[in-house]
């Protein structure tokens, strides 16, 4: 899984602000790729119904505080355990690989630790690391050696 879209906001605002953005500049690249978006999997925060109708199809889970009167809701505790349809159970069970690729860029692009102040200068910096993790990807791929796409410092030499 590779990022495709992004929006910087500062620290201080909610992720659910920009969700709405995010999901439409998505969409936007994919319409120009000749694709369409298929379904948002995302997590309970982003439990709204302007996301659920932006999207065809999303499986995001309900907190306990919406909807509790139907059992045929997608929910997951504090375990993250999911409970509800399978179907929507194992698609939110994708969700993860996103985690996988934001822990890769804290870990091997240094985005954990920010070295540059202000807005304008982080965004700069987090799409230099995009841009390294995509073509760091399509190197390896192109080579035949898919194994190297979690390496970065193999196309170094």
């Amino acid at each position: 899984m590779l990022p495709l879209t992004n929006v910087f906001a500062s620290a201080n605002q909610n992720e659910k602000k920009h969700s709405l953005t995010l999901l439409e500049k998505t969409k936007k690249v994919l319409s120009e790729a000749g694709a369409k978006l298929r379904s948002v999997i995302a997590d309970t925060q982003y439990s709204d119904e302007k996301i659920r109708t932006a999207a065809a199809a999303t499986v995001i889970p309900y907190p306990t505080n919406q909807k509790r009167d139907s059992k045929d809701l997608l929910r997951v505790d504090k375990k993250f355990r999911a409970y509800g349809p399978e179907e929507q159970k194992a698609k939110y069970h994708k969700r993860p690989h996103i985690e996988a690729v934001n822990s890769f860029l804290k870990t091997q692009y240094g985005m954990a630790m920010n070295k540059v102040r202000g807005l304008g200068n982080v965004a700069c910096n987090a799409l230099y690391s995009l841009l390294c993790l995509v073509l760091n990807r399509e190197a390896a791929q192109n080579l035949g050696r898919p194994d190297k796409a979690v390496s970065p410092t193999y196309f170094n030499t």
